[in-house]
């Protein structure tokens, strides 16, 4: 481990971050309904990491039920993203941090038959290398340590990552993705189950309890700049740059994310007030339309009626009234069928920062 010199800045990055993590955890105790605004961000990560790696992708895609059955490939790389959240950190209630979660997330994250050359949950036992499409080895970027060597590192990374000592967690979770990343150990996936491991430090260190967080939203803002403070650590040492690098965008990336759930539930607040101002008798139904459209802010009739036992008719009378109080927004206002709605109040919060490169 790396003895690291880390200036004033960068420390009260880091008490700042975690005053802010702290805070996010609080708040996700008491707000209701904060189940669905947690499973908006872990959609929300997997959506800007994958960004990271060019998936083309925007929030909404991510959202709109029509994606479902004809998925493009930048989509279900996201879609699996998410299933690979979800699924490490039910593993992370029976297993420890280690190289054998990280396969099994690995695994489901390459989950598709496209993938099947990339060996998913299986650590490699070739040489690759990082740089761009069709590059040879001699002229890669970067070429991670050969097979024999990132096993030991893969060991090293497992024993520090469960180990007590005195780093912060938050440094922690930046030595350990740095690490991570350099190990390279899988032949594809490895920075998003890189980015992945932030959050599960984080969670493994108790700092968090719920992934109430989105790393990679400033990363992606500064995709060049974090791909060069990785590389000049492994050309020149400079890990106090990184620190603070990372530092500086995990208090951003927390920021947004606190700002957002204060917004999420103002919103909620005021447009269930809305709702009881305005409906009277019809406010009971519309309630539960408020909770329906915060796990599924784009719909249509036939789901509302499906979800809410209701008749289509009476779907579509809710509809009209959240339409004429603004709640709901017709995403092609020309269609007179097959019409699709968007709780666009709700998205505008979650939108921030979440469009393709």
């Amino acid at each position: 481990m790396p003895s690291l010199s880390l200036s004033n800045r960068t420390q009260r990055a880091i008490s700042d971050c975690r005053a802010l993590l702290g805070e996010m955890q609080g708040m996700a105790r008491f707000i209701p309904n904060v189940g669905m605004y947690l499973t908006m961000y872990v959609r929300k990560e997997a959506l800007l990491s994958s960004q990271i790696e060019g998936t083309q992708c925007t929030f909404d895609d991510v959202l709109d039920p029509e994606n479902e059955k004809n998925a493009s490939r930048d989509l279900e790389d996201v879609i699996n993203y998410v299933s690979a959240t979800e699924r490490a950190v039910e593993l992370m209630g029976s297993m420890p941090l280690c190289t054998r979660l990280l396969r099994t997330v690995h695994k489901t994250l390459l989950e598709s038959v496209r993938e099947s050359e990339k060996h998913p949950g299986e650590l490699r036992t070739s040489q690759n290398w990082i740089g761009p499409n069709g590059c040879t080895l001699k002229e890669a970027a970067y070429v991670p340590p050969n097979v024999d060597d990132m096993r030991d590192a893969l060991s090293d990374l497992e024993v520090f990552l469960n180990e007590e000592h005195a780093l912060d967690p938050i440094v922690k979770a930046g030595l350990a993705h740095y690490q991570f990343e350099t190990i390279h150990p899988f032949l594809d996936g490895n920075g998003r189950i890189g980015r992945l491991l932030i959050t599960l430090s984080l969670m493994n260190d108790g700092i968090l309890e719920l992934p109430v967080l989105y790393p990679s939203y400033e990363l992606k803002l500064r995709r060049a700049e974090y791909y060069d403070r990785l590389t000049s650590v492994r050309e020149t040492g400079d890990y106090e740059g990184w620190i603070a690098f990372f530092c500086d965008c995990l208090l951003e990336s927390a920021l947004d994310a606190r700002d957002s759930m204060r917004a999420l539930a103002e919103l909620r607040s005021s447009t269930e007030r809305l709702v009881l101002s305005s409906m009277g008798r019809g406010s009971a139904n519309a309630l539960r339309l408020l909770e329906l459209l915060e796990g599924s802010p784009i719909l249509d009739a036939s789901y509302i009626a499906e979800r809410l036992g209701l008749s289509t008719s009476g779907a579509n009378s809710l509809i009209r009234a959240m339409t004429k109080l603004g709640i709901l927004v017709q995403r092609d206002s020309s269609k007179k069928r097959y019409r699709i709605f968007t709780y666009e109040p709700y998205l505008r919060i979650l939108r921030s920062g979440s469009d393709p490169l």
